[in-house]
This record gives C-alpha cells, structure tokens and sequence, in this order.
C-alpha cells in the first residue's frame, strides 16, 4: 500500500524516513521537519489506518513496515535511516528486518512486547468497550505518557489524532491474544533480523535489564535513557534530539 506522506528536503542528501505511533500521523514530526530537510531528504509517513492513508486489512508490524518499504521504493528513497516513534519504534524495526535501510531510531518503544502486555491488559476492557469508553482509555493511556511535554504541544498531538478503534484493536491484537512467551518467541524472531546499527532511545525507563534483553537480541543497539523526559523526549528536548540524532549518523558513517 502506498501511504500518505511528506517529502521535504533534496533527494541528493542523505535520506530520513520518519514513522509516528499509534493514533498519531506525519504531523507529529512538523516541529523538526525543518532543520532535518536543511541537510537531508526527509520522508515522513501516514502509517495504514492513520492520518490521510487508507485503512489495511491487517495491522500487524510486517503490513506497515511493508507500506513503508513500498512507498519509500516509489519515491527513490534508499540507504535511509528509519526513525520511528512508539508504535512506529516497532515499525522501523520491522523495516530494518524486511528490507536494507542504513540505521533504525526507535523513541521510546521498548520491544519486549511481553512487558506492554501486563499494562496493556488494564486497559483491555475500556478499549474494547463502546466508543466513548474506548476513547477513555486512549485518553488515560496517553495522558499518562506526556510527562513534561509543554501543553501546547498536548494540544496540537490531540487535534491531530485519529483514534479508530478498529486500527487500534488490530494493531494490538496481538498483544492480547498472545502469551507473554509467544510474544517473546515473535520478537527474537524479527530481532534477529536486525544487523543496521539501531540507537534505542527512552525517556520512560524501559525497565531493569532490558538494555541486556535488547543487545543480546540485537548486538548493534545501543539503549540510552532520558530521565523524567515521558514519551516524547523529541518533542521534549527537539535541539538535544537533533544533535543526538546527527552524532548517531556521524557514526553511522564512520
């Protein structure tokens, strides 16, 4: 599937492809669209059943991440390094085991789904539950996650966001219908995958020994924390993402 999308930037410059998180779309991005497309090429995606795309019939990581992958292809997009925020961490990783790509940003995205699983099912009841009590409890697990991000920016996440409940459900599916060890078995298997440099980077504490977890998985990835920074330390700290971002492609290319 071809996604809806933003292209900024000269095609000659080194490419970025950027992926938000569930409920959000392309938007998210707009407060660092400009600086990054002074110096590159910069791709930035409406995941399947989100912003301005088409609905999917599946909403699993392997289906976005081979819209993704697709739509890159048709604009000449290569060799990219793929940043992807939350569910979209999830989805950049998948592109990094599906397809070539030169390095993979996950923000705040642990991926041991087994640990989401716990949390996820408090909530279980609400999201499955008529509109306005599926709409509750989006509202009460995102509202927990904003931590200092100033209310201006909370403002401008919430217009921007489509919250279908069908996409939601799907892309979840698995996290409920699974066991903790069966989704385990899942991520060893896409991790594994994984051979780009990949830079995990969290300002929600993604739990004791999952550095350990991650490397062991996948050896490229370095796990850094930005304590009391909530779910969206790049909107958070956008000059300090940008300079972290560029040290980790300087690095990249050796």
């Amino acid at each position: 599937m071809l996604l809806a999308h933003e292209l900024t930037g000269h095609l000659s410059n080194p490419a970025l492809v950027l992926i938000h998180g569930i409920t959000d779309n392309r938007a998210m991005w707009h407060p660092l669209l400009e600086r990054l497309a002074a110096d590159h090429v910069v791709l930035a995606v409406d995941l399947r059943g989100h912003g301005e795309s088409e609905d999917g019939d599946a909403y699993d990581p392997i289906s976005y991440a081979s819209d993704v992958v697709e739509t890159a292809a048709s604009l000449g997009i290569a060799d990219a390094i793929v940043v992807g925020h939350s569910l979209g961490g999830v989805v950049a990783s998948a592109v990094a085991a599906i397809s070539p790509c030169r390095a993979v940003v996950n923000i705040d995205q642990p991926l041991r789904l087994s640990g989401f699983k716990e949390a996820l099912g408090q909530l279980e009841p609400l999201l499955k539950g008529d509109a306005e009590s599926f709409q509750m409890g989006i509202d009460l697990m995102f509202g927990a996650m904003n931590g200092p991000l100033p209310e201006a920016e909370q403002a401008r996440l919430k217009a921007n966001q489509r919250a279908n409940q069908d996409v939601v459900l799907g892309t979840w599916a698995s996290v409920f219908e699974s066991t903790e060890a069966e989704l385990d078995a899942t991520v060893e298997a896409l991790a594994a995958a994984i051979t780009v440099p990949y830079l995990a980077l969290h300002g929600i504490d993604p739990g004791p020994g999952y550095a350990e977890w991650l490397q062991r998985l996948v050896p490229t990835a370095i796990v850094e924390q930005w304590p009391d920074t909530g779910h969206y330390p790049h909107l958070v700290h956008p000059e300090r993402f940008l300079d972290r971002l560029a040290a980790f492609e300087a690095q990249v290319r050796g």
